[in-house]
């Protein structure tokens, strides 16, 4: 992967994804849509005081990246065309972390505990000093059980408006056009796999792709994973969303066996250190693998990254 000049013009630089191949080696590749992106555009370089037509000529000769197949990199700022001109607001999505269940972990990334004995020496009434669990028996912020998945800990992501100039329970301010009722969420197959909040329920897998990455489709009518949010107040100390609220998703993670068996992967693809922070017993010696989740509406295409730490006690 590298920049392209764009100095002068770019004509077209273009590479099939992992799903266009695919497609194309079954026989029904056809391009029906596309999307733009401006990934690499920083507009804290427009000039404001410019008074010439040239005020955004270093945005407009940015340097761009060559055309890649990695879909998890690849637009991350898809470019959206509304038909009403008068929209001063726009969906987003937010992690919402006011509830202890929902809570990353004070690294500041939500942590999966592989086996049991990470989670909480396979014996949540003994003493422990594991990941998951506490001496005296509580869970720790931001672990999730991903073998046993009955840590009830999980990730959630409010959708709507983030502005205080619409009421929350003006729900005609909020057109039908800009609410999420798809997401798209891919995340690494090697590590782990997308089950519901309480860890029963696990998501059907649309494909894998070519780099390793699993990806699902959930919908608004999988009450599994996305549910209404009926919070209307203005104050809500449970909220994060300022304005009229869409859906909510909520999922966990649960682990592969090849990371609950051995350490082959952490050795390919992670490292070794000790487990930081306050919510952690201090000097764990671990195996972790950083990775992300990447969550995209298919409406919007607004999306967002959770880092997620797959750990095993060494």
């Amino acid at each position: 992967m590298g920049f392209l000049d764009n100095s002068g013009d770019i004509i077209l630089d273009v590479v099939l994804t992992d799903e266009g191949r695919r497609r194309l080696a079954n026989g029904d590749y056809k391009i029906v849509k596309f999307a733009l992106g401006d990934d690499e555009i920083n507009y804290a370089l427009y000039d404001t005081t410019a008074t010439s037509y040239n005020a955004d000529l270093e945005i407009l000769q940015t340097p761009v990246l060559e055309a890649f197949t990695n879909n998890i990199s690849s637009m991350n700022s898809k470019l959206a065309t509304y038909s009403n001109n008068d929209l001063l607001h726009l969906t987003v999505f937010k992690l919402n972390e006011t509830q202890d269940a929902n809570k990353s972990h004070t690294l500041g990334t939500f942590v999966v505990a592989v086996d049991g004995n990470t989670e909480d020496n396979n014996d949540a009434n003994t003493p422990s000093t594991a990941i998951g669990i506490t001496t005296g028996g509580a869970l720790r912020q931001g672990v999730i059980f991903g073998q046993s998945r009955d840590s009830k800990k999980s990730v959630r992501i409010d959708t709507g408006l983030a502005t205080n100039q619409i009421s929350p329970a003006s729900l005609s301010q909020y057109p039908q056009a800009l609410k999420e009722t798809q997401f798209l969420i891919q995340m690494d197959d090697r590590l782990g796999f997308l089950v519901s909040a309480d860890g029963k329920k696990e998501a059907n897998k649309d494909y894998t792709d070519g780099d390793g990455y699993a990806v699902y489709t959930v919908s608004s009518n999988d009450l599994n994973f996305v549910m209404p949010n009926s919070d209307t107040s203005v104050n809500a100390g449970s909220q994060v969303i300022q304005g009229p609220r869409g859906p909510t998703l909520n999922f966990s993670i649960a682990s592969k066996p090849s990371l609950q068996q051995n350490t082959y992967l952490f050795n390919l693809l992670g490292s070794t250190g000790t487990m930081q922070g306050g919510s952690s017993p201090s000097g764990r010696a671990v195996h972790f693998i950083d990775s992300i989740i990447k969550v995209t509406g298919m409406n919007t295409g607004y999306s967002i990254d959770i880092p997620v730490r797959y750990v095993k006690l060494q």
